[in-house]
């Protein structure tokens, strides 16, 4: 059998650790959702930070190392140091993904953490307490929303496709095939766009690059179990933790449509 074929078994007790780490999070979170939490701004004030996000952080490294001590752990609201280099599996988590939005009174942001074993995902969770949604998946298994499984969208020759991308990007692409193509209202959580993939809510989505390990890794596992892939320019799926966990542009879609979106990316 093949490493992703045989771990179905094998990952299932992490798969159940994330889930009720994730969703205890997720409470948290939700206990400052509307209330103007205390906001900061990082990465020379272009990307908010709130009250909530660290304490669903704090819990969410409280309940996965105390259960797993010899993991390593990456987290958007943790400070790297590197040691995590050294461990074969490692939690990568957002505690919120979508602050922007979770600031703004939208529902569209998630708590995201996966198991990440040799740089590849191998169990990941999504609970958007929000919106009453969880999805997570685990290598070899269905991808799961809400205790049903999903799958991504089929092709409908003729009709255009939904596609979660920049208006700046949208336009890049020469406009026959822009013409194929609707482009959605922005969602802040990259996360969650990909689980709207995933779900077949839409077809694909176009990442713009500086994306990281951590927005994506819980993503790419539900999405690949439901049957769409996320992949680099060069059509390869992505590894993590790596020393540089940031991202060049990417593409999460339906396989009916995830090629034409790389090829009029490259093209424009």
């Amino acid at each position: 059998m093949t490493f992703t074929e045989q771990t179905a078994r094998d990952w299932n007790n992490d798969l159940a650790l994330i889930r009720d780490a994730a969703r205890q999070a997720g409470e948290i979170a939700l206990s400052h959702f509307g209330k103007s939490p205390e906001v900061w701004w990082k990465l020379e004030g272009r990307s908010p930070v709130s009250a909530a996000d660290f304490a669903s952080n704090d819990r969410l490294h409280m309940l996965l190392l105390g259960a797993r001590p010899d993991y390593g752990w990456l987290s958007e609201e943790t400070d790297d140091d590197g040691a995590r280099l050294k461990r074969e599996t490692l939690f990568v988590v957002d505690p919120i993904d979508g602050t922007r939005a979770f600031i703004n009174g939208e529902k569209t942001w998630c708590v995201s953490v996966a198991v990440v074993h040799r740089g590849s995902p191998v169990a990941g969770v999504l609970f958007a307490p929000a919106l009453e949604e969880e999805f997570f998946a685990v290598a070899g298994g269905p991808a799961v929303l809400n205790g049903q499984p999903i799958a991504v969208s089929a092709a409908r020759p003729g009709e255009v496709s939904e596609i979660a991308v920049a208006e700046d990007m949208l336009k890049s692409f020469n406009p026959a095939f822009r013409s194929t193509l609707r482009r959605i209202r922005h969602v802040p959580s990259l996360a969650y766009r990909l689980a709207m993939v995933a779900a077949g809510r839409i077809d694909g989505t176009v990442v713009k690059r500086n994306s990281h390990d951590w927005d994506l890794a819980a993503a790419d596992l539900i999405l690949e179990r439901a049957g769409g892939r996320l992949v680099d320019m060069q059509g390869k799926r992505l590894v993590y933790n790596r020393a540089d966990v940031q991202h060049g542009v990417l593409c999460g879609a339906a396989e009916h449509v995830l090629d034409s979106l790389v090829a009029g990316l490259d093209a424009g």
